[in-house]
């Protein structure tokens, strides 16, 4: 097959695993006889200093011809002063907003052999496999917004049919899976939670009646995700609930830069990046994680480009590579010796082979 991917780079790490990433794309591609085209576009702080704006209209349109978008992280302190009439953060909203991208896929998953990495015990985290679903186009990030000198106001608002494609989404996937739906909200303190709890529960009654579900607030979810995470299947909550759990669930699997994601809306076109930030203190060092954006590659090739076996030799690659004990700084709590961001690379790309 054919298939083109917008590249956007951004900001402090990004290019650093973008690197590393778009060289395992192309290396699936040349095993497996696929030609896919990249397409390096400006986009967030990069883009702010070379044309005035996160997203620049030419970025835009060059996402909405590509098959799928990988992104790398944004943002920074030089783009972030309280006075900054423009950031990098408003062309991600932006540029989620204008591909419907509404779904995002956030899957944990704890490798056996970085079970010392995790501040957690052994026997808890052991056996964790996890997937949230995170509404992305909605919530208190979209609403109106108001600061002067001494007041500041964050509209939250949802529609029902906002909450019942999310819904959706999460209860196909919890179906093949496990079964188990948890929907997290705070439906004793806030209108939008519980209107989020009676739509989720008429969806899947009407829709879904052989998934499990069960409703948890969100305190309690941020608690059970550390003593209890193997009890969990596929989580659904809105936006800024679906943000803050994330980062706490990646802890599970030793660090955030191991965690992949997919930002998904109703066609084939998605959003793949690595959930961690644009870690500015440590960018130009060569000491970035890039295991996060290998797997959101593997994601792309799954979810956007439909090659299963491609996705699945990606992703043994790199469960092989950690197996061999190639561990960024991020992952070396237990002693091990740290690798650079490149050798992690490498480590992946020559043990990438056809599956069985």
């Amino acid at each position: 097959m054919r298939a083109r991917i917008a590249v956007l780079a951004g900001d402090g790490i990004g290019p650093e695993v973008m690197e590393e990433g778009t060289r395992c794309l192309s290396a699936v591609a040349r095993l497996f006889g696929h030609t896919i085209d990249l397409d390096p576009l400006p986009f967030g702080g990069a883009a702010i200093d070379s044309h005035g704006e996160p997203l620049p209209p030419g970025t835009l349109r060059g996402c909405r011809e590509a098959d799928a978008v990988l992104l790398g992280a944004i943002g920074g302190p030089k783009w972030s002063a309280p006075d900054a009439s423009v950031r990098p953060e408003a062309g991600l909203l932006r540029l989620r907003r204008e591909l419907g991208t509404f779904a995002n896929l956030r899957p944990v998953r704890v490798h056996p052999q970085l079970a010392d990495a995790s501040t957690l015990k052994a026997e808890v985290i052991s056996g964790v496999d996890l997937v949230f679903v995170r509404e992305l186009t909605g919530g208190i990030y979209f609403g109106a917004k108001h600061r002067d000198a001494v007041h500041a106001t964050d509209e939250c608002r949802y529609s029902a049919a906002e909450i019942e494609r999310i819904v959706r989404v999460a209860a196909a996937l919890a179906r093949r899976r496990r079964g188990r739906l948890t929907s997290i909200d705070k439906a004793n303190v806030l209108e939008t939670s519980r209107l989020w709890r009676e739509v989720t529960q008429r969806v899947i009654e009407r829709e879904f009646p052989g998934i499990t579900l069960e409703h948890m607030l969100v305190d309690a979810a941020a608690m059970h995700l550390i003593n209890r995470p193997r009890d969990f299947d596929v989580l659904v909550t809105e936006n800024m609930f679906g943000d803050i759990l994330t980062d706490e669930a990646s802890m599970l699997a030793g660090s955030l830069g191991l965690l992949p994601s997919a930002s998904l809306g109703e066609g084939r076109r998605g959003i793949y990046e690595p959930i961690h930030g644009s870690a500015p203190d440590i960018a130009g060092r060569g000491v970035a994680d890039p295991y996060g954006m290998i797997l959101s590659v593997a994601l792309l090739l799954r979810h956007s480009l439909e090659l299963q076996s491609e996705a699945v030799a990606l992703e043994q690659a790199v469960a092989q590579a950690l197996g061999a004990g190639m561990r960024t700084p991020d992952l070396t709590r237990g002693g091990a010796a740290a690798c650079s961001t490149r050798a992690a690379g490498e480590a992946v790309l020559s043990r990438l082979r056809r599956p069985a």
